[in-house]
């Protein structure tokens, strides 16, 4: 005969199903949780979209360099994060007309999902282009975007850092000197700028030369300013500007300002023609009243005198006894 089970293992037993179907219930509302946490992700990576990059290692940016007449090769990626396939159109930009120079295997290229494609692309440095250094870019466009790579060409060659001052001018309403530099050379340029200004009695402004908040690319012109708050409100002004960059550059440019407080001078100028007209009619009264009182002046009384003489000359005078013959 079995012995019967003890009625204390019949509860354990119970109780530990009971664990088992409490803790499978857990799983599943954990994995309910993780599904739901994890959909909103799924949806995001899906519409990550796409990226561009310098093909191979990693690089912030392209880099070539040619003689005049070479073609330089590279390549860019095209990396779709995305679930359903993704087209982009690519292109190159630069100065001087530089994003003709760019050619690409495709123009347009369509990537499948989570999937890199990469796409060489050429650089044909025209046989007439000058030496130095110029910064253009690959740009792709897809989705309604734009991602680009900055790409540096250096043309072989000598380098030639040349640059001109140009429209010096003292703006003395807004307190400060604005100028042109203009990069007439192959190199990009960094200039620094020296400020000295003069007026009637000795100098005004001495500022050391430091750095202007710009880097001019080969033919590059650029606006800047040099604020002077201390700027005379009159004074006869020479601003003098010299400017120096890297590999020999240097150049100067001025300026001439005559500094007049306006509504002063129209004040000052004002008063004095209301003297001069005041004094210039107390003048003609004066004379008027010594003519009064002197009578007419010694030339005219010698001239009626003068005259009445001549008249008794012209007539003829009497002659006979008055008497008949």
């Amino acid at each position: 005969m079995a012995d019967a089970p003890e009625p204390g293992a019949a509860l354990r037993a119970g109780t530990r199903a009971m664990r088992v179907r409490a803790a499978a219930r857990a799983l599943a509302v954990a994995g309910a949780l993780l599904a739901c946490a994890a959909a909103p992700l799924a949806r995001a990576a899906d519409g990550g979209g796409w990226s561009l990059a310098p093909a191979g290692s990693a690089r912030p940016s392209l880099y070539a360099e040619g003689a005049p007449g070479a073609v330089v090769e590279d390549k860019v990626s095209v990396t779709n994060r995305s679930a359903r396939p993704r087209t982009v159109t690519l292109r190159g930009t630069g100065p001087d007309g530089m994003g003709a120079w760019m050619a690409f295997a495709r123009r347009k290229v369509t990537v499948p999902p989570r999937t890199r494609a990469d796409v060489p692309f050429t650089v044909a440095v025209p046989k007439g282009a000058a030496p130095g250094d110029r910064s253009g870019a690959v740009v792709a466009r897809g989705g309604g975007r734009d991602a680009r790579v900055p790409l540096r060409l250096r043309v072989a060659g000598p380098a030639l850092a040349a640059l001109t001052v140009e429209r010096v001018r003292l703006d003395a309403d807004a307190e400060r000197i604005t100028y042109e530099l203009v990069n007439r050379g192959n190199t990009v340029l960094t200039p620094r700028v020296a400020v000295r200004a003069d007026g009637v009695f000795g100098q005004l402004l001495d500022r050391a030369p430091h750095r202007v908040p710009a880097r001019i690319a080969p033919g590059g012109r650029v606006t800047l300013s040099e604020p002077w708050p201390d700027v005379p409100s009159f004074d006869a002004v020479d601003v003098r500007l010299t400017v120096t960059a890297a590999g020999g550059a240097r150049a100067e440019g001025s300026a001439s300002a005559r500094l007049v407080p306006w509504p002063a001078a129209v004040g000052a100028g004002a008063g004095a023609v209301a003297a001069g007209v005041a004094a210039w009619c107390a003048v003609r009264h004066v004379v008027r009243r010594r003519r009064q009182d002197t009578g007419p002046p010694a030339e005219t009384t010698a001239a009626a005198e003068s005259e009445t003489a001549a008249a008794a000359e012209r007539e003829p005078a009497a002659t006979g006894t008055g008497g008949k013959p």
